[in-house]
């Protein structure tokens, strides 16, 4: 039996799938009984069981799992980061935080401690400390698209539109052929508004749409750029035929899809175009 839980568990790390209360019984029940019979693998199953704890809110287990960890790893950045992890999870914010500094000033290279101090800083609403040490983690590592899309986000949220546009710019030029990184780039453009950034904005939405023609909310945005284009005045006759033509294109590729796909589905896809094609209330120009 205990081997069973054994190969169980193990197939639970190799895929990251959490299964959080399942190892916390699993554990209790069977496997502790086995524990000295693990091996080193022993280790990984206490850090796996630990964080299955954590997510269960089962402090007993928790620091069950982290003093044993703790007494044959007394030196390890590792368990230093579990430690963080139970502030956290406790909302010791300034503890956790204390530990992540100290992990990070001995291995300046982490990713992990860094990016942790920024999820901490976003859960106390210190956005501005958070746009800080995300800033300073993408001077190190600069090839991180998910800390650049964060980094985005936060400054969305706090309405700096051009910072945000800057992300999405760094991203473009490590997969310039993302459509959801074109779409993302055409709805800030949008927002912004004022004409040359809604031209910016439907060439984005056109290349988005025309890289993935199921993207609904690309086309959403294509169709209503080009009719604001075209009826703004500082729109050439040249361009307001161009405009004319996107719209109606984008009109029949999302017509084409409401037929195509479930209905239902469809609409709760325009409904989010709806809601994400504009970031703010701003008036466009």
């Amino acid at each position: 039996m205990g081997v069973d839980v054994r190969d169980l568990f193990r197939s639970w790390r190799e895929d990251n799938c959490r299964q959080s209360e399942d190892i916390v019984d699993l554990w209790k029940d069977v496997l502790s009984n086995y524990f000295s019979k693990l091996g080193d693998e022993g280790w990984l199953v206490l850090e796996q069981v630990f964080i299955a704890a954590l997510d269960c809110h089962n402090m007993e287990v928790a620091n069950s799992c982290l003093t044993k960890l703790n007494q044959e790893f007394p030196d390890s950045l590792r368990v230093k980061r579990l430690k963080a992890m139970k502030y956290e999870a406790l909302e010791q914010y300034e503890d956790a935080l204390d530990i992540l500094e100290i992990i990070i000033k001995k291995d300046e290279t982490n990713a992990a401690p860094r990016k942790r101090k920024v999820t901490i800083f976003k859960s106390q609403g210190k956005i501005f400390e958070a746009i800080k040490e995300l800033t300073d983690y993408l001077k190190i590592f600069m090839a991180d698209q998910e800390a650049w899309l964060e980094l985005c986000d936060l400054y969305i949220s706090q309405q700096e539109w051009n910072k945000a546009a800057f992300c999405v710019e760094e991203l473009l030029l490590h997969s310039p052929l993302n459509h959801l990184y074109l779409q993302r780039y055409a709805e800030i453009k949008y927002t912004q508004g004022g004409y040359e950034n809604l031209e910016m904005a439907r060439s984005y939405y056109s290349q988005a749409a025309k890289l993935n023609p199921n993207n609904v909310r690309a086309l959403y945005g294509l169709m209503l750029t080009s009719l604001h284009m075209a009826s703004n005045s500082k729109c050439s006759s040249q361009k307001k035929k161009e405009s004319i033509k996107l719209s109606e294109w984008a009109a029949s590729q999302l017509a084409q899809l409401q037929v195509s796909n479930d209905s239902k589905l469809f609409s709760s896809q325009i409904l989010e175009g709806i809601g994400s094609l504009q970031i703010s209330n701003d008036s466009k120009n």
